[in-house]
């Protein structure tokens, strides 16, 4: 099956994007790299009148240096990201994040506006975001406002975005040199969306100790207390029984079966945040 007709347009800058959704009154969609809304068009589950390429908008692919925060352009691929490891000072989660997602193709296209637009509750940058504290730079006819990453996604491709609204940037938090993290995630092979995920960040300089659950049915799930007691009791807090009572309280929809596989993904992260 092929995509249903549409018309495209390419803008020169972000205010031309934002006319041309504000003019279509929701029936425009936003082109970044289109790993996503592409095989949408192709199935029809997507049919929008209009496609508005930004991929190309040079204020959405840069990345800054702003002191206490990394601001990622919007169309930002992964793989952007995942080759700046080693020369983004307090972004190795974040860079190691980019490097884990899908296949080098796919990463080579897919932009981090795109995903968290997009809001599959399996993406990974809904849960890192969420989990190192990010704010998302939006913009719209209304004027620019910011959103907490763990705010901004709303449920299963549902998002804090309205139909005018663009992605611009993600501010995210430089981590200190103290600062430790976890990321895990079962997949059923290398590069497929996973079963399960859990990210954790601990930095006792920023006094900060988040950690979320994802590859839920709808928007991370935030573990706070349990977060909170390994932040104070190291490895000790880490354990199964600590893991399936905070799986139990964020999902209490899942089966038991499901519990365990999520507390073992959260226990895991967490392990990897205590050990390094």
């Amino acid at each position: 099956m092929k995509a249903a007709a549409f018309d495209y347009t390419r803008p020169r800058d972000v205010g031309e994007a934002i006319a041309a959704l504000a003019a279509h009154d929701g029936a425009a969609k936003l082109l970044a790299g289109g790993q996503s809304l592409g095989p949408m068009l192709n199935l029809r589950l997507a049919r929008p009148a209009l496609l508005v390429d930004v991929s190309r908008l040079g204020e959405l692919k840069e990345i800054t240096d702003r002191g206490d925060v990394w601001r990622i352009g919007g169309a930002v691929t992964h793989a952007a990201i995942e080759d700046r490891a080693g020369t983004m000072p307090g972004a190795e989660m974040l860079c190691a994040v980019a490097g884990g997602i899908a296949y080098r193709a796919v990463r080579n296209r897919g932009t981090i506006g795109g995903s968290l637009a997009h809001a599959d509750p399996a993406a990974d940058w809904p849960l890192a975001l969420a989990a190192l504290g990010a704010e998302i730079e939006i913009r719209g006819r209304a004027g620019p406002r910011r959103c907490a990453a763990d705010a901004f996604m709303k449920g299963a491709f549902a998002t804090a975005l309205a139909e005018d609204e663009i992605i611009v940037a993600v501010e995210v938090p430089k981590l200190s040199r103290a600062a430790r993290w976890g990321y895990y995630k079962y997949c059923r092979k290398t590069g497929e969306f996973p079963e399960a995920s859990a990210a954790c960040v601990f930095d006792p300089e920023r006094r900060v100790a988040r950690a979320f659950v994802g590859a839920l049915s709808g928007a991370p799930a935030a573990v706070a207390g349990l977060a909170e007691a390994v932040a104070a009791q190291g490895s000790a807090a880490c354990t199964r029984d600590a893991a399936l009572a905070a799986i139990a309280a964020a999902a209490s929809a899942l089966d038991e079966v499901e519990k365990r596989m999520y507390a073992a993904a959260l226990q895991r992260a967490l392990e990897q945040a205590v050990r390094t």
